[in-house]
């Protein structure tokens, strides 16, 4: 099943804007008691945010024990934890607007943020669940903006058996992971062969889950 959003690098240009989330959120329930929100289009003028981030972020290149192998991480990465500073205003409105959005059925606000730099098609991230601390014993949420060329998010009902659900993120576009879906669900941006630029993925989650 997909969701197409956005499937193009596209933006409107201007000053960068946030626009209100409302009823213009769609919520796609996955079952298991999780569910998706998606807002295309959330932050306009994502032109300019995109080549902040991308300056500002001190991105790192990671490797990882796979079996019996150190392999590359097939992406560049940056966290900021509870507390630590975000490295522009922007992201700190972005958080504020999704607490604002979300407190009342989270029950608390977004605390860390993610940063993931995808550089073109072979950079992806496999299929996982937030579940390193609380996401594994509580129904929580992470919201992702997505900026930079379109790529899809997929998700899947944790040990497969059905048909996963790709949702194509676009520049400027929000998702937000919800209930248990960290818990029964699993999400991944997979490789793609098609020619697309870069991405930047940025992961706002409350305290405690990562």
């Amino acid at each position: 099943m997909s969701f197409a959003i956005q499937d193009s690098l596209l933006d409107s240009g201007g000053s960068p804007a946030f626009a209100e989330l409302g009823a213009s959120v769609e919520r796609i329930e996955l079952g298991l008691g999780a569910w998706l929100d998606v807002r295309p289009a959330w932050l306009n003028g994502a032109d300019v945010v995109f080549e902040q981030v991308r300056t500002a972020v001190p991105w790192a290149a990671e490797r990882r024990q796979m079996y019996d192998s150190v392999v590359d991480v097939p992406r560049l990465t940056c966290f900021y934890r509870t507390g630590e500073p975000l490295p522009l205003p922007i992201l700190d409105e972005a958080r504020d607007r999704l607490s604002a959005r979300y407190r009342e059925e989270l029950g608390e606000d977004f605390r860390s943020a993610g940063c993931c730099l995808y550089r073109d098609g072979r950079d992806s991230v496999a299929w996982h669940g937030d579940t390193i601390g609380r996401g594994a014993i509580e129904d929580t949420m992470v919201a992702i903006l997505s900026l930079g060329s379109a790529r899809v998010l997929a998700l899947r009902p944790r040990g497969g058996g059905r048909s996963a659900l790709r949702v194509a993120l676009g520049h400027g576009d929000l998702a937000v992971m919800g209930g248990s879906c960290q818990r029964t669900w699993e999400h991944a941006i997979p490789k793609t062969a098609k020619a697309v630029g870069p991405r930047i993925s940025i992961q706002f989650r409350p305290r405690g889950v990562a």
